[in-house]
């Protein structure tokens, strides 16, 4: 065979097609339920998976609020942030995110699981988290999606 029958395509912000994807987080396990949903928002499902392209869907996620952490996670697991000041550092338990809005909790865990860089912003503004069941992307006509 002189040459190749066959080339690697490679997907372009052009050829990508994004789809609408709804995700229902009820009584789902955080970690397990993010590593999900930040796939989805990468791409890595598609045939056509191009690493430093924006090639996933965009998900909405419902019900946030019924998410759930195995274990003693709820009280021992710990969120640092730093404030830019001396003795500024901050920590909060999920517990306390969720009291504030436990859409807070999704939103921290995917983002983690996506890339550090530009991409992984951009990736991050697909993302769509509310508490309750409703949504406002009727018009985008999302897909049901089950894990």
């Amino acid at each position: 065979m002189d040459t190749l029958s066959y080339k690697t395509k490679s997907a372009n912000a052009q050829t990508v097609e994004k789809k609408w994807i709804v995700v229902d987080a009820h009584s789902a396990v955080l970690g397990r339920f993010a590593s999900e949903v930040a796939r989805i928002l990468r791409g890595k499902h598609k045939p056509y998976f191009t690493p430093h392209v924006d090639c996933g869907d965009n998900v909405i996620v419902i019900n946030a609020d019924k998410v759930r952490l195995t274990g003693r996670k709820m009280d021992e697991k710990v969120y640092v942030r730093h404030t830019g000041y001396p003795g500024g550092q901050r920590i909060s338990t999920p517990r306390m995110l969720k009291e504030k809005s436990a859409s807070i909790l999704v939103e921290k865990a995917v983002r983690g699981m996506l890339p550090k860089n530009r991409l992984g912003r951009d990736l991050y503004r697909n993302l769509f988290v509310y508490n309750g069941p409703e949504h406002p992307h009727a018009a985008q006509q999302p897909k049901e999606v089950k894990f």
